[in-house]
Protein backbone atom coordinates (compact mmCIF):
# COMPACT_ATOMS: atom_id res chain seq x y z
CA UNK A 1 0.00 0.00 0.00
CA UNK A 2 2.55 2.57 0.89
CA UNK A 3 4.83 2.20 -2.53
CA UNK A 4 1.72 3.60 -4.59
CA UNK A 5 1.20 6.34 -2.06
CA UNK A 6 4.79 7.34 -2.16
CA UNK A 7 4.48 7.32 -6.21
CA UNK A 8 1.97 9.82 -6.18
CA UNK A 9 3.70 12.50 -3.40
CA UNK A 10 6.70 12.89 -5.85
CA UNK A 11 3.41 14.18 -8.00
CA UNK A 12 3.09 16.78 -5.76
CA UNK A 13 6.95 18.49 -6.23
CA UNK A 14 7.10 18.50 -10.08
CA UNK A 15 3.67 20.51 -9.36
CA UNK A 16 4.85 22.85 -6.62
CA UNK A 17 7.59 23.82 -9.09
CA UNK A 18 5.68 24.81 -11.83
CA UNK A 19 3.26 26.44 -9.75
CA UNK A 20 5.95 28.53 -8.43
CA UNK A 21 7.99 29.19 -12.11
CA UNK A 22 4.52 30.30 -13.23
CA UNK A 23 4.21 32.96 -9.86
CA UNK A 24 7.77 34.36 -10.30
CA UNK A 25 7.32 34.53 -13.90
CA UNK A 26 3.86 36.37 -13.37
CA UNK A 27 5.27 38.95 -10.13
CA UNK A 28 8.50 39.81 -12.43
CA UNK A 29 7.01 40.78 -16.18
CA UNK A 30 7.84 43.90 -18.06
CA UNK A 31 4.65 45.86 -18.33
CA UNK A 32 3.68 49.20 -19.62
CA UNK A 33 0.80 51.73 -20.03
CA UNK A 34 1.15 53.55 -23.32
CA UNK A 35 -1.08 57.17 -23.08
CA UNK A 36 -2.17 58.33 -26.38
CA UNK A 37 -3.31 60.95 -24.93
CA UNK A 38 -1.98 64.56 -26.29
CA UNK A 39 -2.51 68.02 -25.14
CA UNK A 40 -5.81 69.56 -26.21
CA UNK A 41 -3.59 73.25 -26.25
CA UNK A 42 -1.87 75.74 -24.54
CA UNK A 43 -2.59 78.36 -21.47
CA UNK A 44 -1.09 81.51 -20.38
CA UNK A 45 1.25 80.26 -17.02
CA UNK A 46 3.34 82.43 -14.59
CA UNK A 47 6.87 82.50 -14.79
CA UNK A 48 8.56 82.54 -11.52
CA UNK A 49 10.74 84.98 -10.31
CA UNK A 50 10.18 87.07 -13.71
CA UNK A 51 6.55 88.47 -12.78
CA UNK A 52 5.58 87.44 -16.47
CA UNK A 53 3.39 84.55 -18.25
CA UNK A 54 4.47 82.66 -21.07
CA UNK A 55 2.19 80.08 -22.78
CA UNK A 56 2.45 76.48 -21.74
CA UNK A 57 1.35 73.42 -23.32
CA UNK A 58 -2.18 71.91 -20.99
CA UNK A 59 -0.80 68.72 -19.14
CA UNK A 60 -2.02 65.34 -19.61
CA UNK A 61 -4.01 64.00 -17.01
CA UNK A 62 -1.99 60.89 -15.09
CA UNK A 63 -5.58 59.69 -13.24
CA UNK A 64 -7.02 57.77 -16.80
CA UNK A 65 -3.31 55.76 -16.09
CA UNK A 66 -3.91 55.21 -12.58
CA UNK A 67 -6.96 54.02 -12.92
CA UNK A 68 -6.42 51.43 -15.38
CA UNK A 69 -3.28 50.00 -13.22
CA UNK A 70 -5.34 49.95 -10.37
CA UNK A 71 -7.76 47.70 -12.54
CA UNK A 72 -4.99 45.56 -13.57
CA UNK A 73 -3.99 45.18 -10.18
CA UNK A 74 -7.55 44.23 -9.06
CA UNK A 75 -7.75 41.12 -11.62
CA UNK A 76 -4.02 39.91 -11.14
CA UNK A 77 -5.35 36.71 -8.35
CA UNK A 78 -8.78 37.17 -10.19
CA UNK A 79 -9.82 33.07 -10.44
CA UNK A 80 -12.57 31.09 -12.30
CA UNK A 81 -13.54 29.32 -9.24
CA UNK A 82 -13.95 30.12 -5.42
CA UNK A 83 -11.03 28.70 -3.64
CA UNK A 84 -12.98 28.98 -0.13
CA UNK A 85 -15.85 27.61 -2.09
CA UNK A 86 -14.14 24.35 -3.53
CA UNK A 87 -12.48 23.37 0.07
CA UNK A 88 -16.35 24.00 1.46
CA UNK A 89 -18.15 21.64 -0.54
CA UNK A 90 -15.25 19.17 -0.95
CA UNK A 91 -15.31 18.71 2.83
CA UNK A 92 -19.29 18.90 3.31
CA UNK A 93 -19.30 15.93 0.60
CA UNK A 94 -16.18 14.03 2.45
CA UNK A 95 -17.29 14.47 6.18
CA UNK A 96 -20.97 15.42 6.03
CA UNK A 97 -22.81 13.89 3.11
CA UNK A 98 -19.97 10.83 3.80
CA UNK A 99 -18.58 10.11 0.51
CA UNK A 100 -14.96 9.19 3.13
CA UNK A 101 -16.40 5.92 3.68
CA UNK A 102 -16.53 5.01 0.27
CA UNK A 103 -12.39 5.17 1.16
CA UNK A 104 -13.15 1.94 3.80
CA UNK A 105 -11.12 -1.01 3.10
CA UNK A 106 -14.74 -3.21 3.17
CA UNK A 107 -17.07 -4.26 0.21
CA UNK A 108 -19.75 -2.06 1.05
CA UNK A 109 -20.21 0.92 -0.77
CA UNK A 110 -22.57 3.11 1.74
CA UNK A 111 -22.32 6.61 2.05
CA UNK A 112 -22.85 5.90 6.12
CA UNK A 113 -21.57 3.20 8.84
CA UNK A 114 -23.13 2.13 11.90
CA UNK A 115 -20.97 3.69 15.44
CA UNK A 116 -21.40 0.60 16.75
CA UNK A 117 -20.40 -1.77 13.95
CA UNK A 118 -17.20 -2.48 13.04
CA UNK A 119 -15.55 -0.05 10.78
CA UNK A 120 -12.75 -1.47 8.55
CA UNK A 121 -9.20 0.69 8.20
CA UNK A 122 -9.16 3.20 5.30
CA UNK A 123 -6.93 2.68 2.28
CA UNK A 124 -4.59 5.50 1.04
CA UNK A 125 -5.01 5.04 -2.22
CA UNK A 126 -9.00 5.16 -2.01
CA UNK A 127 -8.66 8.01 -0.16
CA UNK A 128 -6.50 9.75 -2.90
CA UNK A 129 -9.18 8.45 -5.42
CA UNK A 130 -12.63 10.11 -3.81
CA UNK A 131 -10.35 13.18 -3.36
CA UNK A 132 -9.33 13.54 -6.08
CA UNK A 133 -12.46 12.52 -7.60
CA UNK A 134 -14.75 14.76 -6.02
CA UNK A 135 -11.94 18.09 -6.33
CA UNK A 136 -11.54 17.88 -9.67
CA UNK A 137 -15.60 17.48 -10.46
CA UNK A 138 -16.53 19.89 -7.77
CA UNK A 139 -14.08 22.22 -9.93
CA UNK A 140 -14.72 21.56 -13.56
CA UNK A 141 -18.57 22.17 -12.20
CA UNK A 142 -17.08 25.75 -11.13
CA UNK A 143 -14.96 26.52 -14.01
CA UNK A 144 -18.27 26.01 -16.60
CA UNK A 145 -20.61 28.03 -14.59
CA UNK A 146 -17.85 30.29 -14.52
CA UNK A 147 -17.46 30.69 -18.23
CA UNK A 148 -21.10 29.61 -19.50
CA UNK A 149 -23.20 31.79 -17.08
CA UNK A 150 -21.45 33.86 -15.04
CA UNK A 151 -18.99 35.74 -17.31
CA UNK A 152 -22.26 35.99 -19.95
CA UNK A 153 -24.65 37.25 -17.49
CA UNK A 154 -23.02 38.77 -14.66
CA UNK A 155 -19.53 40.44 -15.02
CA UNK A 156 -16.32 38.99 -17.13
CA UNK A 157 -13.51 41.43 -15.99
CA UNK A 158 -10.86 40.18 -18.81
CA UNK A 159 -12.78 41.61 -21.40
CA UNK A 160 -13.99 44.52 -19.44
CA UNK A 161 -10.70 45.35 -18.62
CA UNK A 162 -9.79 45.99 -22.52
CA UNK A 163 -12.71 47.70 -22.94
CA UNK A 164 -11.75 49.94 -19.77
CA UNK A 165 -8.46 50.55 -21.83
CA UNK A 166 -9.76 51.75 -24.93
CA UNK A 167 -12.35 54.15 -23.18
CA UNK A 168 -9.51 55.62 -21.38
CA UNK A 169 -6.96 55.96 -24.07
CA UNK A 170 -4.08 53.57 -23.11
CA UNK A 171 -2.72 50.54 -24.16
CA UNK A 172 -1.18 47.82 -22.45
CA UNK A 173 2.54 46.03 -23.40
CA UNK A 174 4.15 43.08 -21.80
CA UNK A 175 6.85 41.09 -22.11
CA UNK A 176 6.40 37.97 -20.15
CA UNK A 177 9.97 36.86 -21.69
CA UNK A 178 12.57 38.10 -23.20
CA UNK A 179 11.36 38.58 -26.35
CA UNK A 180 7.81 37.44 -26.34
CA UNK A 181 4.41 38.85 -24.55
CA UNK A 182 1.39 40.48 -25.25
CA UNK A 183 -0.13 43.42 -26.98
CA UNK A 184 -3.49 45.15 -25.79
CA UNK A 185 -4.85 47.93 -28.36
CA UNK A 186 -6.59 50.40 -26.18
CA UNK A 187 -6.11 53.48 -28.19
CA UNK A 188 -9.58 55.42 -28.59
CA UNK A 189 -11.04 55.83 -31.65
CA UNK A 190 -12.50 59.20 -30.97
CA UNK A 191 -9.37 60.88 -30.25
CA UNK A 192 -9.23 61.62 -26.74
CA UNK A 193 -10.34 60.51 -23.29
CA UNK A 194 -9.84 63.07 -21.28
CA UNK A 195 -13.09 64.61 -21.38
CA UNK A 196 -16.41 65.19 -19.89
CA UNK A 197 -19.53 63.04 -18.86
CA UNK A 198 -21.28 64.73 -21.78
CA UNK A 199 -18.63 64.07 -24.60
CA UNK A 200 -18.28 60.77 -23.26
CA UNK A 201 -21.93 59.29 -23.45
CA UNK A 202 -21.71 60.82 -27.02
CA UNK A 203 -18.45 59.05 -27.71
CA UNK A 204 -20.29 55.64 -26.32
CA UNK A 205 -23.49 56.32 -28.30
CA UNK A 206 -21.64 56.74 -31.42
CA UNK A 207 -20.28 53.39 -31.33
CA UNK A 208 -23.41 52.10 -30.44
CA UNK A 209 -24.43 53.37 -33.63
CA UNK A 210 -21.48 52.66 -35.97
CA UNK A 211 -20.73 55.95 -36.55
CA UNK A 212 -16.80 55.62 -35.52
CA UNK A 213 -14.01 53.92 -36.41
CA UNK A 214 -13.94 50.48 -35.12
CA UNK A 215 -11.46 49.54 -32.15
CA UNK A 216 -8.82 47.09 -33.79
CA UNK A 217 -4.96 48.08 -34.34
CA UNK A 218 -5.50 46.93 -38.09
CA UNK A 219 -7.87 49.43 -39.77
CA UNK A 220 -11.56 48.28 -39.73
CA UNK A 221 -11.03 45.32 -37.48
CA UNK A 222 -11.81 44.53 -33.93
CA UNK A 223 -8.74 42.74 -32.94
CA UNK A 224 -7.43 44.87 -29.67
CA UNK A 225 -5.29 41.29 -28.35
CA UNK A 226 -1.59 40.44 -29.18
CA UNK A 227 0.54 37.85 -29.10
CA UNK A 228 3.60 39.96 -29.97
CA UNK A 229 7.26 38.30 -31.04
CA UNK A 230 9.49 41.79 -30.88
CA UNK A 231 13.08 41.46 -32.31
CA UNK A 232 16.07 41.49 -30.38
CA UNK A 233 16.96 45.24 -31.69
CA UNK A 234 13.47 46.26 -30.39
CA UNK A 235 14.02 44.06 -26.80
CA UNK A 236 17.53 46.71 -26.74
CA UNK A 237 16.06 49.72 -26.74
CA UNK A 238 13.16 49.23 -24.75
CA UNK A 239 15.53 47.81 -22.12
CA UNK A 240 17.77 50.96 -22.54
CA UNK A 241 15.22 52.83 -21.94
CA UNK A 242 13.75 50.86 -18.96
CA UNK A 243 17.02 51.03 -16.83
CA UNK A 244 16.84 54.92 -16.48
CA UNK A 245 12.97 53.80 -15.35
CA UNK A 246 14.39 51.92 -12.64
CA UNK A 247 17.20 53.50 -11.71
CA UNK A 248 15.71 55.10 -9.15
CA UNK A 249 15.95 51.85 -6.91
CA UNK A 250 20.00 52.12 -7.30
CA UNK A 251 21.83 52.77 -4.22
CA UNK A 252 21.44 56.07 -3.03
CA UNK A 253 24.69 57.19 -3.38
CA UNK A 254 24.99 56.65 -6.51
CA UNK A 255 22.01 59.49 -7.19
CA UNK A 256 22.56 62.85 -6.72
CA UNK A 257 19.34 63.93 -5.42
CA UNK A 258 15.73 62.63 -4.62
CA UNK A 259 14.58 65.50 -7.46
CA UNK A 260 16.74 64.94 -9.91
CA UNK A 261 16.09 60.97 -9.66
CA UNK A 262 12.10 62.09 -9.63
CA UNK A 263 13.04 64.48 -12.93
CA UNK A 264 15.36 61.71 -14.48
CA UNK A 265 12.51 58.55 -13.96
CA UNK A 266 9.72 61.68 -15.41
CA UNK A 267 12.30 62.02 -18.27
CA UNK A 268 12.33 57.99 -18.59
CA UNK A 269 8.39 57.75 -18.21
CA UNK A 270 8.24 59.73 -21.26
CA UNK A 271 10.74 58.58 -23.24
CA UNK A 272 9.45 55.13 -23.00
CA UNK A 273 5.90 56.25 -23.86
CA UNK A 274 7.11 57.87 -26.85
CA UNK A 275 9.16 54.99 -28.18
CA UNK A 276 6.06 52.32 -27.83
CA UNK A 277 3.73 54.70 -28.95
CA UNK A 278 5.86 55.71 -31.96
CA UNK A 279 6.62 51.70 -32.42
CA UNK A 280 3.13 50.76 -32.61
CA UNK A 281 2.87 53.29 -34.79
CA UNK A 282 5.11 52.04 -37.56
CA UNK A 283 7.82 55.05 -36.79
CA UNK A 284 10.79 53.03 -36.44
CA UNK A 285 11.41 51.10 -40.09
CA UNK A 286 14.26 49.36 -38.93
CA UNK A 287 12.48 47.90 -35.78
CA UNK A 288 8.74 47.66 -37.49
CA UNK A 289 6.54 45.05 -36.90
CA UNK A 290 3.91 43.03 -39.05
CA UNK A 291 0.56 41.35 -37.92
CA UNK A 292 -0.47 37.28 -38.92
CA UNK A 293 -2.65 34.74 -37.24
CA UNK A 294 -1.38 31.81 -36.00
CA UNK A 295 -1.17 28.36 -37.96
CA UNK A 296 -3.42 25.82 -36.86
CA UNK A 297 -0.49 24.03 -35.55
CA UNK A 298 1.18 26.83 -34.00
CA UNK A 299 -2.23 26.97 -32.11
CA UNK A 300 -2.38 23.91 -31.14
CA UNK A 301 1.51 23.54 -30.20
CA UNK A 302 1.24 26.81 -28.16
CA UNK A 303 4.24 27.43 -30.43
CA UNK A 304 5.71 29.95 -32.86
CA UNK A 305 8.03 28.97 -36.08
CA UNK A 306 8.84 32.20 -37.26
CA UNK A 307 11.45 34.16 -35.01
CA UNK A 308 11.30 38.02 -35.33
CA UNK A 309 14.98 38.34 -37.47
CA UNK A 310 14.33 41.73 -38.42
CA UNK A 311 10.82 42.85 -37.98
CA UNK A 312 8.67 42.06 -34.78
CA UNK A 313 5.39 39.81 -35.20
CA UNK A 314 2.24 40.26 -33.40
CA UNK A 315 -0.09 37.68 -33.98
CA UNK A 316 -4.08 38.17 -33.59
CA UNK A 317 -5.36 36.88 -30.86
CA UNK A 318 -8.86 36.31 -30.33
CA UNK A 319 -8.70 34.19 -26.59
CA UNK A 320 -7.30 37.17 -24.91
CA UNK A 321 -4.19 34.97 -24.02
CA UNK A 322 -2.71 37.39 -22.09
CA UNK A 323 -4.61 36.22 -19.22
CA UNK A 324 -1.91 34.15 -18.68
CA UNK A 325 0.41 36.32 -16.80
CA UNK A 326 -2.59 36.17 -14.52
CA UNK A 327 -4.13 33.99 -11.68
CA UNK A 328 -7.33 33.97 -14.57
CA UNK A 329 -5.23 32.11 -17.39
CA UNK A 330 -3.73 29.44 -15.74
CA UNK A 331 -6.50 27.71 -13.54
CA UNK A 332 -5.50 24.30 -14.09
CA UNK A 333 -2.22 24.61 -13.06
CA UNK A 334 -3.89 26.26 -9.54
CA UNK A 335 -6.71 24.23 -9.39
CA UNK A 336 -4.33 20.57 -9.43
CA UNK A 337 -1.53 22.12 -7.34
CA UNK A 338 -4.42 22.77 -4.60
CA UNK A 339 -5.43 18.79 -4.82
CA UNK A 340 -2.04 18.01 -5.01
CA UNK A 341 -1.16 19.47 -1.43
CA UNK A 342 -4.71 19.02 -0.01
CA UNK A 343 -4.37 14.92 -1.06
CA UNK A 344 -0.52 14.88 0.02
CA UNK A 345 -1.73 16.61 3.73
CA UNK A 346 -4.39 14.05 3.65
CA UNK A 347 -2.58 10.94 3.07
CA UNK A 348 -0.13 12.27 5.96
CA UNK A 349 -2.38 12.97 8.01
CA UNK A 350 -5.37 11.37 8.03
CA UNK A 351 -7.83 14.38 8.43
CA UNK A 352 -9.81 15.39 5.39
CA UNK A 353 -10.58 18.55 7.95
CA UNK A 354 -6.69 19.51 8.84
CA UNK A 355 -6.23 19.48 4.84
CA UNK A 356 -8.34 21.83 3.33
CA UNK A 357 -7.45 24.22 6.38
CA UNK A 358 -4.57 24.12 5.41
CA UNK A 359 -4.82 24.17 1.69
CA UNK A 360 -7.49 27.29 2.23
CA UNK A 361 -4.37 28.79 4.39
CA UNK A 362 -1.72 28.22 1.54
CA UNK A 363 -3.90 29.52 -1.24
CA UNK A 364 -4.33 33.22 0.76
CA UNK A 365 -0.78 33.02 1.67
CA UNK A 366 0.13 33.03 -1.91
CA UNK A 367 -2.53 35.05 -3.25
CA UNK A 368 -0.76 37.46 -0.46
CA UNK A 369 2.32 36.93 -2.06
CA UNK A 370 1.02 37.37 -5.52
CA UNK A 371 -0.75 40.53 -4.92
CA UNK A 372 1.64 42.22 -3.00
CA UNK A 373 4.96 41.53 -4.57
CA UNK A 374 2.85 41.86 -8.14
CA UNK A 375 1.84 45.41 -7.16
CA UNK A 376 5.54 46.57 -6.21
CA UNK A 377 6.63 45.11 -9.79
CA UNK A 378 3.76 47.29 -11.20
CA UNK A 379 4.67 50.42 -9.10
CA UNK A 380 8.05 50.05 -10.47
CA UNK A 381 7.95 49.05 -14.04
CA UNK A 382 4.86 51.49 -15.15
CA UNK A 383 6.55 54.50 -12.68
CA UNK A 384 2.63 54.12 -10.85
CA UNK A 385 3.16 55.49 -7.82
CA UNK A 386 2.17 52.26 -5.32
CA UNK A 387 0.39 54.49 -3.00
CA UNK A 388 -2.27 55.48 -5.95
CA UNK A 389 -2.74 51.38 -6.04
CA UNK A 390 -5.94 50.80 -3.95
Amino acid sequence: MQGPWMRRCFVCPSQALQFLHKLTSQITIDIFFIDWERPKGKVLKAVEGEGGVRSATIPVSIWRTYFVANEWNEIQTVRKINPLFQVLIVLFFLEVVGFKNLALMDSSSSLSRNPPSYIAPYSRILRYAVSTALWLVIGIIQIVFFAVFYERFIEDKIRQFVDLCCMSNISVFLLSHKCFGYYIHGRSVHGHADTNMEEMNMNLKREAENLCSQRGLVPNTEGQTFQIAVSSQMRQHYDRIHETLIRKNGPARLLSSSASTFEQSIKAYHTMNKFLASFIDHVHKEMDYFIKDKLLLERILGVEFMEPMEKSIFYNDEGYSFSSVLYYGNEATLLIYDLLFFCVVDLACQNFILAAFLTYLQQEIFRFIRNTVGQKNLASKTLVDQRFLI
